[in-house]
């Protein structure tokens, strides 16, 4: 089977850099029930990290996030990949690109198991619509 990959939006906030902030967040999403695509935190600096989120119900997500009180930044775009996993799956995706000249910003793959395999890819605001047609993105 190919690879399914489409563009998704993505939302993230900033907190401090601290044991439980991250844990905070995810509960109170976890409270509201909303399920997320992905999900990834990352240090940015000056005692700061950034969330990122990919809903699966952009409403639910929203509604819960506001009444978290947490501030969101988006809706932003990036790709969501999901496919068999195989040798060099990510090396494919990251040749497309290549071939296009286009620089990625960040990429996250892990395998899902059973023979499944997932990523998220962000590349610059003005480089979307070439990597969408480089990747056959929907």
């Amino acid at each position: 089977m190919a690879d399914v990959i489409k563009r998704i939006e993505y939302y993230y906030t900033v907190v401090p850099n601290k044991a439980g902030e991250g844990a905070k967040v995810l509960n109170a999403l976890k409270t509201e029930g909303v399920n997320l695509f992905a999900f990834c935190g990352f240090p940015t600096g000056w005692g700061r990290a950034q969330l990122d989120f990919v809903p699966v119900d952009k409403e639910a997500f929203l509604a819960a996030a506001k009444k978290a009180g947490v501030k969101l930044v988006g809706p932003k775009v990036a790709f969501l990949i999901q496919g068999d996993d195989r040798a060099g799956a990510v090396a494919d995706l990251v040749e497309k690109l290549k071939q296009s000249q286009i620089n990625i910003t960040a990429l996250q793959a892990v395998a899902g198991g059973e023979g499944r395999y997932g990523a998220i890819l962000w590349v610059k605001p003005a480089d979307l619509e070439k990597a969408a047609r480089a990747l056959g993105a929907s």
